[in-house]
């Protein structure tokens, strides 16, 4: 029996050193260092006043701006592209054309925003008939457009007007879509854009 509970003596021992063993061995969260605190000495009221006369001499900062891509407003090219400067016609005819309307409308609107611009109507035909067939077409066009124009709020002493008959071709290809185009009023500001 003394075999017995030495060896079961024996097995317990065993036990207990491998726990112990293993208890030692295992990791326990290390408690948090304590934050290191810069230590900043004493600023005196001169040493700030230094610090503003470094910022005030300093080059100024190279901020990132945005810049605007687009044409400046009021300008020839924001007129184009807001309104449009052209409306077309049917082929000798000066009515202006539902398609036309529309144009003309934002026309009326961006010189309404801008008043101190000025414009020219110019009115175009294509090349058949005869010259002077063509130079009073086109002088009907033009006068069509300000018309519209006028009766949508733009003050007629605003606008003039001039036929270039058949001269003045946008595309002088000869064929059907080229005599379309030159069948036109084309709205060119004069004076008081922005950058004129």
């Amino acid at each position: 029996m003394s075999f017995a509970i030495s060896r079961s003596l024996k097995v317990l021992i065993m036990i207990g050193v491998a726990g112990a063993t293993l208890s030692a061995c295992a990791t326990k969260p290390k408690p948090p260092e304590p934050a290191a605190v810069a230590s900043t000495p004493m600023e005196s009221p001169r040493d700030r006043d230094g610090d503003r006369d470094r910022m005030r001499d300093a080059p100024p900062s190279r901020e990132v701006t945005t810049r605007n891509t687009g044409p400046a407003p009021g300008s020839t090219q924001d007129f184009v592209i807001a309104a449009g400067d052209r409306v077309y016609f049917d082929y000798d005819q000066y009515t202006v054309r539902p398609d036309g309307r529309g144009v003309l409308d934002k026309q009326a609107a961006w010189l309404q925003r801008y008043p101190q611009v000025q414009v020219r109507i110019e009115g175009n035909a294509d090349e058949r008939g005869t010259r002077e067939y063509n130079f009073a077409l086109a002088a009907r066009r033009a006068e069509a457009v300000k018309a519209y124009l006028e009766a949508h709020g733009v003050s007629g002493g605003r606008i003039t007007t001039i036929s270039y008959g058949k001269e003045r071709p946008l595309d002088d290809s000869g064929t059907e879509d080229g005599m379309a185009k030159n069948r036109n009023g084309h709205t060119a500001i004069t004076s008081g854009s922005a950058g004129q």
